[in-house]
């Protein structure tokens, strides 16, 4: 199993961006799909956008398209979300998560992933 790592949270104003990236160390990374998941206060943690562990597939949650970009480098371990026009809705401590099987459309709920990091807040201001 891979542990990610998250970083790259902090307080932003409405309309701004910040970039999230999360190190996963431990077995062959690019054999790992990678997904980001969010938890607001008093609500279920929600799924955001996945990749695929060679990086061709992306998945994203509706309320993010078009705004979040995920990426990958296979060569750093590491994955990222660049997230822009951040609104009063994206407030959430945000996870990086790792699926050791292959990704789909149905494959995108928490329970779908393995291992999980700590997470990072993430704070939009008006």
């Amino acid at each position: 199993q891979v542990q990610p790592v998250e970083s790259g949270g902090g307080l932003v104003q409405a309309g701004g961006s910040l970039r999230l990236s999360c190190a996963a160390s431990g077995r062959t990374f690019s054999g790992y799909a990678m997904g980001w998941f969010r938890q607001a206060p008093g609500k279920e943690r929600e799924f955001v956008a996945a990749i695929s562990g060679s990086g061709t597939v992306t998945y994203y949650a509706d309320s993010v398209k078009g705004r979040f970009t995920i990426s990958r480098e296979n060569a750093k371990d590491t994955v990222h979300m660049q997230m822009n026009s951040l609104n009063p809705d994206d407030p959430a401590v945000y996870y990086c998560a790792a699926r050791c099987f292959g990704l789909e459309h149905f494959t995108l709920r928490p329970a779908d992933f393995g291992s999980w990091g700590q997470g990072t807040q993430v704070t939009v201001s008006s």
